[in-house]
C-alpha cells in the first residue's frame, strides 16, 4: 500500500485577543481534520496581530517559553484529540533571548521540539530584528506520525539553501507559515506573486511538495503609513513540480488541502538525480578558505 500524506493550510485574519485567535485557529484545525488533513499549518505568529510593523517594547510581554506558550498548551491537546500534526508558530522567550519560533506537535499531542527562525528581516513594515534573535537551532526536520516534515518561517522562504538543507535532511514535505503583505515605503510594491514563485521553485528544485500559509486582513496602526498593514493571503499548496494544486485568494478565509503519495515522490526524487549530482566538492571550494 502506498504511503500517503494529507496536508492543509489555514488562512484567516487575527486580532488583539490571544484566546480568540487560538479558538479561531482551533476551529479551522477541526474543519481541516474533518476533511481528512493529517498535518495542518496555521500562519506565522497567529497569537495576535503582526506587531513587527513598529518597535514597541511592550510586545516583549507577549513572549513565552516554548513549552509553556499558550498556543502550544491549548493546541497540543487538540492535536491528540484529532490525531493530527500541528506546526505551531510562536513568539518565544528563552531567558533573556527572544525568537520567532515554531513548535512541532505530533499526532499524539507531544511537542517534538522547536525551530527558531534563521533569517530575520529588518525593513519598513517588517522590523523583526528589534524583537528576534537569529535562530540558534539550525534547520530542523521532524519524523512525525505521517511523514518527515521540514518547516521554514516566513523570511526563510526566500532562501533556497533553507529548503535544500531540509531536503538533504530527508524532509518529505516543506511547510512555510508566513505573515506578509503591504510595503509601507512603496504602496505600488506587490510581492504576492514572487512570494509564491520562490516557494514553487523550492518544490521544483527539491522534487517536494510545499505548503505556504499566510494571513489576511488589514491591521490598523496609529501613525503608520496608510493607517496600517494589509496582508495578501494567497496561501497555497504546490506539488513536486511546483504546480499549484490548491490555493486561496487574497481575501479568502478558510482551509485548503491536498494529498501526496510519498513513495512515488521518493522514487521520482531519486530519478531526477538532483541529490546524486550535487557537487559537494565544488561547493566546498567556493565557500571554504582560499589557498595561500
Amino acid at each position: 500500500m502506498a504511503r500517503t500524506i494529507s496536508v492543509a493550510a489555514i488562512q484567516t485574519s487575527y486580532g488583539m485577543d490571544l484566546d480568540a485567535n487560538i479558538k479561531k485557529t482551533a476551529d479551522f484545525i477541526r474543519q481541516a481534520a474533518s476533511q481528512g488533513a493529517q498535518v495542518i499549518l496555521p500562519s506565522e505568529l497567529f497569537q495576535g496581530p503582526y506587531f513587527c510593523v513598529t518597535q514597541e517594547e511592550h510586545w516583549f510581554d507577549q513572549a513565552h517559553p516554548w513549552r509553556e506558550h499558550p498556543c502550544v498548551t491549548a493546541l497540543a491537546p487538540l492535536a491528540a484529540e484529532l490525531g493530527v500534526v500541528l506546526p505551531i508558530s510562536i513568539f518565544e522567550r528563552e531567558g533573556p533571548h527572544y525568537f520567532n519560533s515554531l513548535v512541532m506537535v505530533d499526532a499524539d499531542g507531544s511537542p517534538m521540539g522547536v525551530y527558531r527562525k534563521s533569517h530575520i528581516p529588518d525593513g519598513p513594515g517588517y522590523q523583526e530584528k528589534y524583537y528576534f534573535r537569529p535562530g540558534d537551532t539550525g534547520f530542523r526536520v521532524w519524523d512525525s506520525k505521517f511523514g518527515r516534515l521540514g518547516v521554514g518561517i516566513c523570511w526563510d522562504q526566500w532562501y533556497p539553501e533553507c529548503a535544500r538543507a531540509m531536503a538533504l535532511m530527508g524532509a518529505e514535505v516543506l511547510f512555510y507559515p508566513t505573515a506578509i503583505g503591504s510595503e509601507p515605503h512603496d504602496a505600488s510594491l506587490d510581492t504576492a506573486a514572487p512570494w509564491r514563485r520562490a516557494m514553487q521553485g523550492h518544490a521544483v528544485s527539491n522534487v517536494i511538495p510545499v505548503v505556504g500559509a499566510n494571513r489576511i486582513g488589514f491591521e490598523p496602526w496609529d501613525g503608520y503609513p496608510n493607517g496600517g498593514q494589509g496582508f495578501y493571503g494567497s496561501s497555497f499548496i504546490a506539488d513536486h513540480r511546483g504546480d499549484l494544486v490548491a490555493e486561496l485568494g487574497r481575501d479568502d478565509e478558510g482551509v485548503i488541502g491536498a494529498t501526496f503519495d510519498l513513495d512515488f515522490l521518493q522514487t521520482h526524487r531519486a530519478a531526477w538525480g538532483f541529490f546524486r549530482d550535487r557537487r559537494t566538492d565544488l561547493y566546498g571550494a567556493l565557500t571554504g578558505p582560499r589557498p595561500a
